[in-house]
């Protein structure tokens, strides 16, 4: 039988299969007052625009861009853990008694231009970007009002780092803005004291977090707000729902806000908007939560640092992976890139995501939009994952494969789009309607190949039941088009 006569079912059936996964895509209807528990918290839908984004820059800028040095926690490595050496970097290049707020007055950014950043993030093909508003060390980017001498304009650039490039996002793209913001500050006395007091007090919350992150929020509209240091404390102390509430309720970002997981130690992976669940999180499993896999450009460290190799930067291609295994099992990824304390980005990062860019332009379509197909990667070929488009309308189910590499000795390869024994057949006929099984499913009248960034060639390609073989383009053809990391076929079937 024709695909044709079974293409409601085979929808229906996907929709059941990978219900979990697009249950968190859902528009929402009808204005809801949450309340400020997780059990109704968790049932706010996921605004569609995050799910459909897929890709974000992320950003750690900061005093710590000074030192340049082991990491963006060079203060506790340095005072708190005693590192040798760090220790040792600090005896070599400062006098005795120099302290880390020194470094704040080094902090110039002179060469910072929010517009440049701006057209970079959207020449990279993201979609949203979120910029450290504040980290561990409590410097913050804004003039807050609760961090008198410890922020960007009172010292170090005399600028509001987060208004600008706020600004710039907003004029140049059509990308969203979103805030990181650290609840906990290593050194700050109220937040030790509460510690003392065995957090039986909220000191801290109440006078330095939440008038912060409010501030944030009605000043400069994030649509995401991104929570760290969740472990320090229960949600209870840091009084995240009550925070959550207002955002969905009551803020002015209230119909389009996305918030993570990192509220308090045990809602990793339990609560929020979205997933991360740890640093580089990327469980190449389909997830039911829609989750974010946030990693960095440079593999150890979130700040900008110069003791680096060449082999401490993930390549291009490995960028490029990372996308396509995290989007084919529904999460986002969340690009770190770590600013010098001039204002400027390393060529180095600028290069990776302007090869994203490029790569994105041809094969985006696969990326923005899609959900999980009912098998995220090729169990038969390896190295092949998979996507579907959205919408299955006019009886057409879209499906984009992702070769991540190329086969050289061949030029041709097999897929198993519809898996090894094609289970949706199978599972079909369980219902107890007798689909039939005497025609192949793929075949020149119901099925299109394309390859992406290929369209104006024809690919050849032939069936047999469920195994689909490709014949590549000439290679010096797809070398040409500027194809390159993987390539994408997008299997139409009608």
């Amino acid at each position: 039988m024709a695909i044709s006569a079974w293409t409601p079912l085979l929808v229906a059936l996907i929709c059941v299969w990978i219900s979990g996964a697009e249950v968190d895509a859902q528009v929402p209807g009808p204005r809801t007052r949450y309340q400020p528990n997780w059990a109704s918290l968790d049932q706010r839908p996921l605004p569609q625009w995050y799910d459909d984004a897929k890709v974000g820059i992320f950003l750690h800028y900061g005093v710590y861009s000074v030192p340049s040095f082991g990491s963006e926690w060079f203060w506790t490595n340095w005072k708190n853990l005693r590192n040798p050496e760090y220790i040792q970097f600090m005896q070599r290049n400062y006098k005795p008694d120099f302290t880390y707020q020194e470094f704040a007055s080094q902090f110039t950014a002179e060469l910072f231009n929010a517009t440049k950043w701006a057209l970079l993030f959207k020449d990279s093909g993201a979609r949203y970007v979120v910029l450290t508003s504040k980290h561990h060390d409590g410097f913050t980017l804004w003039p807050s009002k609760n961090s008198y001498g410890w922020n960007s304009m009172d010292v170090g650039p005399k600028r509001d780092i987060v208004k600008e490039l706020a600004a710039a996002i907003r004029k140049e793209s059509d990308l969203r803005f979103g805030l990181y913001y650290s609840l906990f500050e290593w050194f700050n006395p109220l937040w030790t004291d509460d510690k003392l007091h065995l957090l039986m007090q909220q000191h801290f919350v109440e006078r330095k977090v939440r008038p912060e992150q409010m501030e944030l929020v009605q000043q400069y509209l994030p649509e995401i707000i991104w929570s760290d240091g969740d472990w320090e404390a229960p949600a209870k102390y840091w009084r995240s729902e009550e925070f959550i509430a207002w955002l969905y309720n009551d803020s002015p970002v209230r119909d389009t806000v996305v918030t993570n997981d990192r509220w308090g130690f045990g809602t990793a992976c339990m609560h929020g908007d979205f997933y991360n669940c740890a640093d580089r999180f990327n469980p190449g499993v389909l997830q039911a939560h829609k989750w974010e896999n946030a990693f960095t450009l440079d593999r150890t460290s979130w700040g900008q640092r110069f003791d680096v190799s060449l082999a401490d930067f993930m390549t291009s291609k490995e960028v490029i992976k990372e996308i396509i295994t995290t989007v084919s099992c529904n999460g986002n990824v969340l690009i770190n890139v770590g600013p010098t304390k001039f204002g400027t980005i390393l060529p180095i990062f600028e290069e990776r995501l302007r090869d994203m860019g490029r790569w994105l332009k041809f094969n985006g379509e696969g990326i923005y939009g899609s959900v999980p197909w009912i098998y995220q990667n090729d169990t038969i070929t390896g190295n092949v994952w998979y996507t579907r488009q959205k919408e299955a309308s006019n009886g057409k189910i879209t499906v984009h494969a992702f070769v991540l590499e190329y086969p050289y000795d061949t030029n041709e390869l097999d897929i198993y789009p519809l898996g090894k024994d094609i289970n949706i057949f199978r599972n079909v006929m369980l219902t107890g309607i007798d689909m039939g099984t005497g025609g192949e499913i793929l075949n020149e009248q119901s099925t299109e190949v394309v390859m992406l960034g290929m369209e104006d060639t024809k690919i050849k390609w032939t069936a047999d039941h469920n195994r689909l073989h490709i014949v590549f383009p000439p290679k010096n053809h797809i070398d040409k088009r500027g194809l390159d990391y993987a390539w994408t076929f997008k299997i139409t079937i009608t």
